[in-house]
């Protein structure tokens, strides 16, 4: 174990490393929340995106804007991002210099698109309206090396997330745009988001088709077509297509539909960040029925998601180092604040027996975990530390 508790939680460094869980819940034994962050997970599975897509690929920061995970990402050689925030323009123009950054959010206030231009040179910017594409030519004085990156959505519901109830034109608005942005003397492309965690690459292809015909109505030339992000994580209980499923039918699609084989760009969050970080919790209180379970963190800190979207993160326990039997017991998990919504949706599956001081460890939590944290009772739910090894969970 490399220099003193204190030091591995203070320093913002990555230089610290313990070797695996084990190690940590057998000597560590933190009594706050603690995210095991594994460098090599993330940079295999960026890898593994820099290397089969075929384009561009941009992270999006909002699944782990955490600086560790930035300047592992910037290792790998990872030069795109998209930002939906001017704190996230902010933090990887920081942590990742000399990087393209995407301005996705297609609604930005005024003063964050004028600073993300002046200052931190931001040249891509989103939109699904014309209200939006007026604001950004004023913000950018009508530069036309700007890029224009209309967004449009279609009905569909093959995903954790419907983006479309938020964000996209239609088709009909957003040849519109692209014929506006042509008009300006601007660069333009073209985006859309088949939705978080989606379970169908055939929606890659629906929406790509989509996308070409609206490109050939509107009469534009796209620098790129952007697929979003949306290529999901094997959560428990789950049965996906691979990703290179998702990758060929890309292709396949793009080849199809763009026969001038247009620039692609996907913009992976959970897909790149998720299983390169887990959770571990401390059992803080086990109920005298003995299948009710509290421990230091919950749906106010890194477990959010749980409430909002029906998946199921992979979960075995610690004690005293060593790893826990098989699960055969279904308990009812609460987080520690004094609210009752406050508790895992479903049941979660451990071995029988567990007791306070107990450690479980919550898989595939690096996206959307501790972004998501709040201080609600005055919780916190941040502290990361490094690991050399991730554990493999078993299968579910």
């Amino acid at each position: 174990m490399t220099g003193s508790v204190a030091t591995a939680f203070d320093r913002p460094e990555t230089s610290n490393f313990y070797r695996h869980a084990a190690e940590i819940t057998g000597q560590l034994k933190p009594t706050e929340p603690l995210y095991l962050f594994c460098p090599a997970v993330l940079k295999a599975r960026a890898a593994r995106f820099l290397q089969q897509f075929p384009g561009t690929v941009s992270y999006a920061v909002k699944a782990n804007p955490e600086q560790r995970v930035l300047e592992t990402l910037a290792e790998t050689g990872l030069q795109h991002y998209d930002v939906a925030s001017l704190d996230e323009v902010r933090r990887v123009s920081q942590y990742c210099p000399g990087a393209t950054l995407h301005f996705n959010n297609p609604v930005k206030a005024e003063e964050a698109i004028a600073e993300a231009y002046l200052r931190y040179g931001v040249r891509s910017f989103a939109l699904d309206e014309m209200s939006e594409l007026e604001k950004i030519r004023r913000c950018t004085g009508g530069d036309p090396a700007v890029v224009y990156t209309v967004r449009f959505k279609l009905d569909h519901a093959s995903a954790a997330y419907d983006f479309g109830s938020k964000f996209g034109a239609d088709t009909a608005t957003a040849t519109a745009l692209l014929r506006a942005v042509k008009a300006l003397g601007a660069a333009a492309a073209i985006t859309f988001h088949p939705g978080s965690q989606c379970t169908d690459p055939g929606m890659y292809e629906r929406y790509l088709q989509a996308a070409a015909d609206i490109t050939a109505r509107a009469g534009v030339e796209l620098e790129f077509v952007n697929v979003g992000g949306g290529f999901p994580e094997h959560y428990a209980g789950t049965n996906l297509p691979p990703l290179e499923d998702y990758f060929e039918t890309i292709t396949r699609a793009r080849d199809q539909y763009f026969p001038d084989s247009v620039k692609l760009v996907c913009e992976p969050g959970r897909g790149i960040v998720a299983s390169c970080i887990s959770l571990l919790a401390r059992i803080i209180h086990v109920r005298n029925c003995g299948e009710t379970l509290f421990v230091n963190d919950g749906v106010y800190g890194g477990m959010q998601e749980q409430s909002l979207v029906d998946i199921t993160l992979p979960a075995r326990v610690w004690r005293e180092g060593e790893l826990l039997a098989a699960p055969d017991t279904h308990y009812h998990v609460f987080g520690p604040t004094c609210d009752p919504v406050d508790r895992l949706s479903r049941t979660t599956p451990l071995p029988r027996g567990v007791k306070p001081g107990d450690y479980i460890e919550f898989g595939l939590l690096g996206a959307y975990g501790s972004a998501t944290t709040t201080n609600f009772n005055g919780f916190n739910s941040s502290t990361y530390v490094n690991v050399l090894e991730a554990t493999p969970f078993s299968a579910s």
